[in-house]
């Protein structure tokens, strides 16, 4: 079974085991979290909102709180002798699914 959530603006097709690396959200290790914007949900048939599912959900547990790559932003002007380096590293949770209730 698999579902699409939808979590800091982006959204994610999960099963259960799944890892995936979310937008900041406030926990500890190890603490739960639920996400409640279920659009899709699959297996055996498939049930999609209309634009949420109402009633379902997914759980997962917090596993990692850190830091991404640095992204690296260059911007050069050719023949002016004017360039800008800067450097941008987001904040991250992993989140291990636990479960999927439709």
């Amino acid at each position: 079974m698999y579902a699409v959530i939808e979590a800091g603006g982006r959204q994610y097709k999960v099963s259960e085991g799944d890892i995936i690396n979310v937008d900041k959200i406030d926990g500890e290790v190890g603490s739960a979290v639920t996400f409640d914007k279920v659009l899709l949900t699959g297996g055996a048939a498939t049930v999609v909102g209309q634009p949420l599912i109402k009633g379902a959900s997914v759980q997962g547990e917090i596993t990692v709180q850190g830091r991404a790559k640095k992204v690296i932003i260059f911007k050069k002007r050719r023949r002016q002798d004017s360039k800008t380096l800067r450097g941008f590293r987001a904040f991250y949770t992993a989140v291990r699914i636990d479960s999927i209730k439709a």
